[in-house]
């Protein structure tokens, strides 16, 4: 079958089991989250893949969350969730689903095992229960209530339902193999007491069906083909397929990937929340997040993010995926579709002395040199103008081709200038530079022939406004933050520069940028102005990724561009 992504070993099965007639034929996958956090890149790799098997395939793809832990979850996630799911293009119709909606049916499920005498009611507590396990190449004890008779397990379930004990006084426990080589299959709990307030059911339960005993019945409810999960679940899989099977209920087929991290982030939810708890960062949505919600207020596109999952692709081996490479997704396209503008985020103040003090031009610009259809703009340009600091040295280095004194550079779409004099305070520090143009050379070539080998951008300072721009570098300094030392606080590594907020000057039209629209900046990167702080003309610019790779530069640093 044609499809529009690249083929792994996933589509190779699920070609095989089309090929065989495997579940008549049918493809339905799903995306099942937690609703007790915000989603970031790594479950984007999940939506993208499970979205796009269904949508390749002609299949269905459901959203389904699972909400078992009503101690953790909140409605907040659950809405957050939704929007990122359908702005990554997951297509989920009609199918939102959640796992509360199927506690019923879970309990006479439970209620089934335990008539069978496949599950009993264990009053032994989570430590004792952890305690009594065993290890890998060493048996589990069994519990004392094991032997406990259908009827009396019946009955104390039933009571357990009706809220009759505290908080951990009672399991529900599967009753398999106490000396098995899986330790998931060694008598796992199926339900814990819980007195909390759910999200969506309210008090009407304090029993909560554990993860491992809801995912294989979720999956079978919904009529899921191919239950996809990452690594981790593997182990798990046989303890899905014992439910199942001593239920005798439609089997799903799951198969397991690696999940793909991303270098100089965490992902783990519990270490996302304490970023957000602790104020390292302003919010889920802060834009040094690794989550979608960040992600898209950085000014990723949604594309974006597909092309990066599929250019990490599917295997079965963990990986750190360079943030390079998510940053090469949007800059790529970018390059393609951003409208250019000029600002001067650290501005230096040029006077062109011999250029008229009361003249306007209008130079024209180009929008976007890799789109011709873009057209051009004008550009105000007068005798007092602003460009980048960085773009004036007083003492050049040998490479240093910009703005320097008795050097010529050319001012882009406008005059070659040369540099006369930098003016300094009483402290000695420049405020101003001087120069004289030639007005022979207007839209930046000069009539004689002669090689201008620097070009630097500049604005109008009468026609400029101050915008808020901030600038991100990486959250963290080292490469895999989450692999860290025992005892030793992950946090350590946070970078103290990946926030920097500066006043720069821009060109006029930029006052009325939208919210949520994209430009490159030029010589500087790719901003987006802030959907959540933009105000009518006072755009917030956020700088989504610099021209070129600079990340490059953390391993050497400590921290990057």
């Amino acid at each position: 079958m044609e499809t529009t992504s690249k083929t792994n070993f996933i589509r190779e099965i699920i070609d095989a089991d089309i090929a065989a007639g495997k579940f008549g034929g049918r493809v339905h996958t799903r995306f099942p989250p937690e609703p007790n956090g915000y989603l970031h890149i790594g479950h984007a790799t999940s939506i993208c893949l499970n979205s796009g098997i269904a949508r390749d395939y002609g299949g269905k793809f459901n959203l389904r969350f699972d909400d078992t832990n009503p101690s953790k979850e909140e409605q907040e996630y659950v809405d957050s969730i939704i929007e990122d799911v359908k702005w990554l293009g997951g297509d989920f119709g009609d199918r939102l689903f959640y796992a509360s909606d199927y506690f019923q049916q879970m309990y006479d499920w439970a209620v089934e095992l335990i008539k069978k005498g496949k599950a009993y009611v264990c009053d032994l507590s989570p430590e004792e229960v952890r305690r009594t396990r065993g290890a890998p190449a060493e048996p589990g004890s069994e519990s004392p209530w094991r032997g406990r008779s259908p009827e009396e397990n019946l009955g104390l379930f039933e009571r357990m339902r009706k809220g009759e004990f505290p908080d951990g006084a009672r399991t529900l426990r599967a009753k398999i193999d106490m000396a098995h080589p899986n330790l998931n299959m060694r008598d796992p709990v199926m339900y814990r007491i819980l007195h909390a307030e759910h999200h969506r059911q309210g008090r009407a339960w304090c029993i909560y069906p554990m993860y491992d005993w809801a995912h294989g019945l979720e999956d079978s409810i919904e009529g899921i083909t191919h239950s996809i999960c990452t690594l981790e679940f593997e182990d798990h899989r046989p303890l899905y397929d014992w439910f199942l099977d001593q239920l005798g209920i439609y089997h799903p087929r799951q198969i397991e990937f690696a999940r793909r991290t991303l270098s100089n982030v965490v992902t783990s939810k519990r270490k996302l929340l304490q970023l957000v708890k602790e104020r390292h960062v302003n919010g889920w949505d802060d834009p040094r997040m690794p989550t979608v919600s960040g992600i898209r207020r950085r000014g990723y596109t949604a594309s974006a993010i597909r092309a990066f999952c599929e250019e990490v692709g599917i295997t079965k081996v963990p990986g750190i995926s360079d943030i390079w490479v998510l940053e090469n997704a949007i800059r790529n396209e970018l390059n393609l579709s951003a409208p250019r503008a000029m600002a001067a985020l650290r501005p230096l103040k040029v006077v062109l002395v011999n250029y008229p003090q009361d003249k306007t031009e209008e130079m024209e610009a180009v929008n976007n040199p890799e789109a011709p259809e873009a057209g051009k703009r004008k550009v105000p340009f007068c005798r007092e103008l602003y460009i980048e600091r960085d773009d004036f040295m007083e003492v050049p280095s040998k490479k240093f081709f910009r703005m320097s004194p008795g050097q010529e550079v050319r001012l882009r779409y406008a005059y070659i200038v040369k540099c006369e004099k930098a003016v300094k305070d009483a402290a000695g520090n420049i405020t101003e530079v001087h120069c004289s143009y030639d007005p022979a050379t207007r839209g930046g070539d000069a009539p004689d022939g002669r090689k201008i080998k620097g070009t630097i951008h500049w604005v109008s300072a009468r026609h400029s406004f101050p915008a808020r721009v901030r600038l991100y570098d990486a959250l963290f300094t080292e490469r895999d933050p989450e692999d860290v030392e025992e005892g030793r606080d992950f946090k350590e590594s946070l970078n103290p520069a990946s926030l920097e907020e500066l006043t720069a000057y821009c060109e006029p039209f930029l006052r009325d940028a939208p919210p949520g629209s994209r430009f490159q900046f030029e010589r500087l990167g790719y901003f987006f102005s802030d959907p959540k702080d933009s105000a009518p003309g006072a755009p917030v610019f956020n700088r989504t990724a610099t021209l070129r790779d600079t990340w490059g530069k953390l391993e050497k640093k400590g921290a990057g561009a």
